[in-house]
């Protein structure tokens, strides 16, 4: 079986190595932390160590997750080309009521649509995703199915 990479923009490579580099820095405190709490005794009834070993425990799963990240990441960079695809800014007029939106089409895991980060793999993304300038398409979401028209797509 041939691993799934995970498709992101060079920015998104970047956050996730910035946020890598944070949670590096705080680990040596939540240490100390850690074994200040262990020094206070019992460890059975101690809440402070119970807490340090959770929130230490808790920096290391999202030190794992995001380094699993980076390992099977696939830095997507947009071609020149006038279609649609990860890494490009895109202009969409939704038909139903004529209302205008910018997103950036990015990778699952770079996806925020309140900062108009697109997932390329949401409904909306998905079916935009190879598409032109003027091109009419219709989505199926959960919710409903509605069109849109691709006013403008930049770098």
């Amino acid at each position: 079986m041939e691993p799934y990479f995970n498709k992101m923009t060079p920015d998104g490579y970047a956050e996730i190595e910035s946020e890598i580099e944070k949670l590096k820095f705080d680990r040596p405190s939540k240490i100390e932390a850690l074994a200040a709490a262990r020094a206070l005794g019992d460890l059975s009834e101690n809440a402070e160590y119970s807490s340090a070993k959770r929130d230490l425990r808790r920096l290391e799963g999202r030190l794992r997750f995001l380094n699993k990240q980076l390992q099977y990441a696939q830095i997507v960079t947009p071609s020149d080309s006038d279609v649609v695809e990860i890494g490009k800014t895109i202009t969409i007029q939704f038909l139903d009521d004529e209302e205008e939106k910018t997103y950036l089409v990015v990778g699952k895991q770079e996806a925020n649509i309140s900062a108009g980060k697109l997932s390329f793999n949401s409904p909306l993304g998905a079916a935009v995703m190879n598409h032109k300038v003027n091109d009419i398409v219709n989505i199926s979401s959960p919710d409903s199915t509605y069109a849109v028209k691709i006013i403008k797509i930049t770098i």
